[in-house]
Order: C-alpha cells, then structure tokens, then sequence
C-alpha cells in the first residue's frame, strides 16, 4: 500500500516538472544558428605582447597587461639634429673684422647689412627706403660639417654696371653665386640682386663678402651715374658672321638667319611629370651671334645642374662674358636644373671658344663626340 502511494506521488511531481519545462520553451525564441568556429584568438590585445614577452623572458609567469606595457621596448623616434643643443654662434667681433660691417646676432645666426644709400625709384615710389629690400646683407652660422667652421648666405643689392664686378670678387675668393634676378618692376636704375653661400672660415668666407662690398663702391667711385652699357660700342650692321667658323668651334652645324648665326645644344632631364624632356622642350644651352667675325656680340642661355653652376660661371667670367641672369625654369624635374644668360662682345671666334669650353664642363648631348 506504502509502495503504491509513493509511486504514484514520484509520477505526480514528474509530470509537473515535465509541463513547467514545456511551458518555458514555449514563450522562449528559437536559438540563432551557431557562426562557423574561427581560429582562437587571445583573450585580449593586451594578452598577444604579454604572451609574446613572456616566451621571449626567462620568466615563470606570464606578466600582466599592465606589467607588458611597462616592460615593452620604447617607440620613441631616435634623438635628432633638432633635439640636439645648437652650437653657439660664431664670433660676431671676427664677423665685423672680417666684412666691414656691424654685426646683428638673433637665432644663432650673426648677420652684417649695407643698405644702399643711392636714390632708387620704383614703381612710382621716390626715394624708395633701403628698409623696404634695398639692404645688401650677410649672415654667418656655425657650419656642421667636420673641419667646416661656418657657412654664410647672403643676397647683395647691386646694379647693371656691379653686377660683373662684384661676382667675380665672390668667385675668386671662394664664395657661389648661386641666383642674379630682379625683385621690382619699373625701378631706375635697375636694381638686380645676387645670391651668395659657402663654407669655410669665418676669416675666408668675410672677405668673399667684403670683396663683394669693395667692388660695387669702387664702381660707384668712378661714377655716381649707372653705365647704359657695358661699354664697346654696338657691331656693326647688317650682320656677316661665317657660320662655317663658328660649326668648327662648336663642333655641330648650326643655324644661320640673315647674316646671324646660332648654335643649340641640347640635354635630357625628367619633368616632375615623369615625361623626358630635351632640347626641343627648351631644356638646352644655346649662342647666338650676331654683328661680323671681327666684332661680334653673344647672347644665350645655359642649362646646368646644381654641380655645374659654378664651374660655368668662373669658366665665363674668366673669358670676359658677363652674366645676367641665374634662375630656374622647371619645378620638380630631375635632374634640377638650373639656367644662366649670359651677354659678351669681342671677336666671334674667340667667344665660341669661350662658350664652348663652358659648355664641356655640363653634360650636354654631344659631349661625349666633342670632347
């Protein structure tokens, strides 16, 4: 009887766990299905270095998160020139020993000026004030180089009749002119400005700059007039040049128009484009001449690399043909390459003969063939 009730009292409580379950499922949404398994990953991205650091560590345990952080190899960037302490400025007493001038020292750099006191006007402007651009200056810093003490820049206010004057007293006393142009429009006299650098001593690079100042007030000595010229007389017209002379100089055929006669010589630089571009792209150096082989006049334009600017510029200076013009015409090519005008009057086959000897100093097209 006993065994009876609690059979049936087991069945009871069954089947009302049994409804409960039922009913649960019931009122519950249906599982979304299972993703595909993917390959484990670590339980935390502070737990991937931990691990990584603990294999690389002779260590027992695995070090916390908080430990990987503290022990991982710094990512600071390396110490630079720019964290370096600056050297101190050069002395500025030898600067003023040297140039002349009354040294200025602010950011390191020691700094001369000689403003222009002749009158220019420009643009309508009398009397235009030397503060507003018309100040020849140079500035010292210390040079970086091992054995280099300084380096100077510096950009001179000269006129058309300094111009070839003060450039040869830089290049012969060690300086690189590296840019001639204008800065105004409109101004009388014109007023042209050259660039200078160099490195070497204080001593050595001051007298560049003072050779420089000497040489533009000893043409001003001569005469307070700027020159309308460069002084030979214009040749004679209509021209008579023999072009036949002027090939066996150059060492190609060149063009003849009228009594004139021009050579081309052309090299190859890529644009920022990508494009290559020549000679007939405006890339070239060329003379022309004009007047007859007894009194001549050259005109032209040089293209140089950066390397070649100098030896060029001393080559045409040496053989008496002024230079008017240092600038650029292209951006963003390679080679960068640089252009220089050039002006000089004598006899026809004896400016070939410079020009020529300028040009094998670049690595123009025919080279190769003529040298």
């Amino acid at each position: 009887m006993l065994v009876r009730r609690t059979t049936a009292l087991v069945a009871a409580v069954a089947a009302a766990a049994a409804a409960t379950l039922l009913s649960a499922c019931a009122s519950s949404p249906p599982p979304a299905p299972s993703a595909p398994s993917a390959p484990s990953a670590p339980a935390s991205s502070a737990e991937a270095p931990a691990t990584a650091l603990a294999a690389k560590t002779p260590s027992a345990t695995t070090p916390s998160a908080q430990s990987t952080s503290s022990t991982a190899p710094s990512t600071a960037a390396p110490a630079t020139m720019a964290n370096a302490a600056p050297k101190p400025p050069v002395d500025a007493a030898r600067v003023a020993a040297a140039t002349g001038g009354k040294p200025e020292t602010t950011d390191n750099v020691v700094k001369v000026s000689f403003p222009r006191t002749e009158r220019v006007d420009i643009a309508g402007y009398q009397k235009f004030p030397a503060f507003m651009g018309l100040t020849s200056w140079a500035g010292f810093t210390p040079g970086e180089k091992a054995g280099v003490e300084a380096m100077v820049m510096g950009d001179f206010v000269l006129f058309e009749d300094e111009v070839e004057s003060a450039m040869s007293a830089a290049l012969d006393n060690g300086l690189e002119v590296t840019a001639l142009h204008n800065h105004f429009f409109f101004d009388k006299p014109h007023v042209y400005f050259m660039h200078i650098g160099g490195e070497g001593s204080v001593e050595q690079l001051g007298k560049g700059v003072k050779a420089m100042i000497d040489a533009q007030h000893a043409i001003r000595q001569k005469s307070l007039q700027v020159a309308a010229s460069f002084g030979p007389a214009a040749p004679p017209s209509p021209s008579k040049i023999d072009g036949a002379k002027l090939d066996a100089v150059f060492g190609i055929k060149g063009q003849a128009k009228d009594g004139m006669y021009k050579a081309t010589m052309g090299r190859k630089a890529q644009a920022a484009c990508g494009c290559t571009v020549g000679k007939a792209m405006g890339v070239n150096t060329w003379a022309a001449f004009g007047g007859t082989d007894e009194s001549a006049v050259v005109d032209g334009d040089f293209a140089v690399a950066e390397s070649e600017l100098q030896p060029v510029l001393k080559a045409l200076r040496g053989g008496g043909i002024n230079v008017v013009a240092i600038h650029s015409h292209m951006t963003g090519e390679s080679p960068r390459i640089l252009f220089l005008h050039y002006w000089g009057q004598g006899k026809a086959a004896d400016l070939a003969t410079v020009v020529k000897r300028a040009l094998d100093l670049t690595a123009w097209d025919g080279r190769a063939q003529s040298t």
